[in-house]
């Protein structure tokens, strides 16, 4: 069982470090193109000859000239529309940068129909280049060559990425859409969490009492970013492996500087001299830092971008209280999972359930007062979102055991009612909200 999570969790940093760059895919398609422009006149030279005289419908049938023409023109199209494609991808990357956040561009550069459409695009062109290569007239020593298969291929692929075109014109239209781009952010941050529960249920809990030394010895970061991953089951095997406990000081998604504490350790037993500079090179090693959070282990990174689109859709400049409103649902939505789902132990146990790892773990109140904050700072001028940040404490207080989560609850509530207070530019939706804020109070101050 924790092979397979650990595994899970090693495709899914492979599978956003591929994703998220467009280059693979049409790369590895230019590849196959070249290597099928080679290989199929090949072919036609070993079968052309026997195929029939009805084949002549369905396969080329002109000369070297034309074929070459037919060549031409589809490598001079496919390079135009793929321009035309990059193009579509940056102006929609600039419209949801501006228009949605920034940090869901990722969406955009990940998005398989994007790398599909490159890769079809810069393939056939890389085919037909290919094949116009093995177009031979006719000459004293050798006969006219016209790869009629070859060209036949290249005509079909043409027509392919004809359709394909077609439909990531469609399907652009449809990303661009803010309720799309906020369910593809919901979608994405489901998965992350399965992955990050299966991962926190299958780690054997340290039950113990901590006690933590005087003195520590400390792992600096060697680069500056975000903690986008960390492999807890190596930590704790290099803890068992030289007996010791790591104690992280950063959780996944948080920023770290160079040269500042990445984690801390110390030796279980007073006497023993382990080797510094190996635990430290192996505890670096056991945690990934890049420039930009990512969504392979990150939960929260989810959560944010849902709350950047709430809060630029409540700015003046977009006033867009409809978007804001349904982000905020989003966002109800995603901690709702994440309050059921199994939490990161505090600390974690070797196969002799001694202390091994203590981690940078957070609760489920810190999680719910970072997510509602943002959104209940800027709403109160906003009746829809103000009802809708009413519905979503009395969702999450439905759905909650966790007298912290209560108590975090309350809080928000408390300085809603202040912030309410203070804003009077239309007063009779201000008492009505006022009203409406301090009956969702009333109903969990009578909760068991």
């Amino acid at each position: 069982m924790e092979a397979t999570i650990r595994g899970r969790s090693v495709i899914a940093r492979l599978s956003e470090a591929l994703e998220s760059r467009l280059w693979p895919f049409p790369v590895a398609a230019i590849v196959l193109g070249v290597v099928l422009g080679v290989a199929l006149p090949r072919i036609d030279l070993l079968v052309d000859h026997t195929l029939p005289t009805t084949a002549d419908s369905v396969v080329f049938n002109g000369g070297a000239e034309t074929a070459r023409s037919v060549l031409s023109s589809i490598a001079g199209s496919l390079i135009t529309a793929t321009s035309l494609t990059f193009s579509l991808t940056v102006v929609a990357l600039q419209l949801a940068s501006s228009q949605v956040s920034p940090r869901v561009l990722r969406l955009f550069s990940r998005d398989r129909q994007v790398h599909l459409t490159l890769a079809v695009f810069l393939g056939t062109f890389a085919y037909a280049i290919t094949v116009l290569r093995s177009i031979g007239d006719s000459t004293d020593a050798q006969p006219v060559f016209v790869p009629r298969i070859a060209v036949t291929t290249g005509f079909v692929l043409t027509l392919v990425s004809v359709v394909v075109l077609v439909i990531f014109l469609a399907h652009l239209a449809t990303q661009l859409r803010v309720e799309t781009i906020m369910k593809e952010i919901h979608a994405e941050t489901d998965r992350t969490m399965e992955l990050v529960g299966d991962s926190n249920a299958g780690a054997d809990a340290y039950r113990g009492e901590i006690e933590e030394p005087a003195r520590k010895h400390v792992v600096t970061a060697d680069s500056s970013g975000f903690i986008t991953s960390v492999d807890r089951e190596r930590l704790v095997r290099i803890a068992e492996a030289n007996g010791i406990v790591v104690e992280e000081t950063k959780r996944v998604g948080q920023s770290i500087v160079a040269g500042t504490p990445q984690a801390f350790w110390w030796a279980t037993d007073a006497a023993a001299a382990p080797d510094s500079e190996a635990i430290e090179a192996a505890v670096r090693a056991s945690g990934s830092i890049w420039y930009e959070r990512t969504a392979a282990q990150d939960v929260e990174y989810g959560i944010q971008q849902l709350l950047d689109i709430a809060i630029r859709a409540l700015s003046p400049g977009v006033n867009d209280p409809t978007t804001a409103v349904n982000s905020l649902g989003h966002v109800t939505a995603v901690l709702v999972r994440a309050l059921r789902h199994p939490s990161l132990p505090a600390a974690l146990a070797g196969s002799r359930d001694e202390l091994r790892v203590v981690t940078a773990s957070q609760s489920r109140a810190q999680l719910v007062r970072s997510s509602l904050s943002p959104v209940r700072h800027y709403c109160a001028g906003s009746p829809a979102v103000v009802e809708r940040f009413l519905n979503s404490v009395s969702e999450l207080a439905y759905v909650n055991d966790d007298p912290e989560v209560d108590a975090a609850l309350r809080e928000q509530l408390e300085a809603l009612d202040l912030q309410l207070r203070e804003e009077k530019a239309d007063p009779a939706e201000s008492d009505r909200l006022l009203r409406a804020t301090r009956a969702v109070i009333v109903r969990l101050a009578e909760r068991p």
